[in-house]
């Protein structure tokens, strides 16, 4: 399973459905970021990942507009390309989330 810095990944939990950012890849270790609440990262391997259900949902990344700035000013990293870019195979813009991909229970 290739991961890159970016994409996104989700996971069904019991009430809802949670979807977290590649921040960053090394050789073993990825980096998530719950897109819902920034502040909340964890480390994993790419094999836990696939082990423990999470999907890839986007290979574009999200951006959040909305986001308030920290008190601190860090060195923010630039996105690669403009937030309200429209990515016609995503069907969506950086800015706006990605569907949830849901398997088909009842079929």
């Amino acid at each position: 399973m290739e991961i890159h810095t970016g994409e996104i990944y989700g996971k069904q939990t019991a009430s809802k459905f949670v979807m977290y950012n590649v921040l960053k890849v090394s050789k073993s270790i990825v980096t998530l970021q719950n897109i819902d609440n920034p502040l909340s990262l964890f480390e994993t391997t790419a094999q836990k990942l696939s082990t423990s259900g999470y999907v890839r949902i986007s290979q574009t990344p999200y951006i959040d507009l909305q986001a308030s700035t920290p008190k601190k000013r860090k060195a923010a990293r630039k996105p690669t390309r403009c937030p309200l870019t429209f990515d016609f195979l995503e069907e969506r813009a950086d800015s706006q989330r990605p569907a949830p991909i849901l398997p088909d229970l009842f079929n």
